[in-house]
């Protein structure tokens, strides 16, 4: 029983529990937090000058951004915080017809997100009105 150990062997017993919580945190400081996504992550806004697309089969349903020069909007966006270091096993997982590239948001920033080449149009349908991709989701 516990009343027969001493403060040592109380020690010893306890060590691995200290070390699993201390691995816990440690997974969780490096692989879930740098995913989380920010309360205010809705805020930002694209320039007006894209369309926002439904893209055609999944599961999962996929959005597609592509900048056009007449009949744009602004769409609202969600802002990310990536580390560098996992950048490249992220790119790696975009699907055809999504790629990276350069956004122009409403405040004048430029934010590396998501666009989609004009081919993946195919079968997809405009939910430009919708304002953005939550907002279609929430409709539906």
């Amino acid at each position: 029983m516990i009343k027969d150990r001493s403060p040592k062997e109380l020690m010893k017993a306890a060590l691995p529990l200290i070390y699993l919580i201390i691995a816990l945190f440690a997974l969780r400081w490096t692989v879930v937090e740098p995913y989380v996504v920010p309360t205010g992550s809705m805020e930002p806004t694209l320039k007006t000058g894209d369309r926002l697309y439904a893209l055609a089969g999944g599961p999962p349903a996929r959005p597609g951004m592509v900048r056009v020069a007449e009949g744009g909007r602004s769409i609202e966006v969600e802002v990310w915080e990536l580390p560098a270091s996992e950048l490249g096993s992220f790119v790696a997982g975009i699907p055809a017809p999504l790629g990276l590239g350069k956004l122009e948001l409403a405040d004048g920033c430029r934010e590396t997100g998501f666009i989609c080449e004009p081919c993946g149009l195919e079968g997809a349908t405009d939910i430009s009105e919708f304002g953005g991709w939550r907002a279609y989701l929430a409709s539906r």
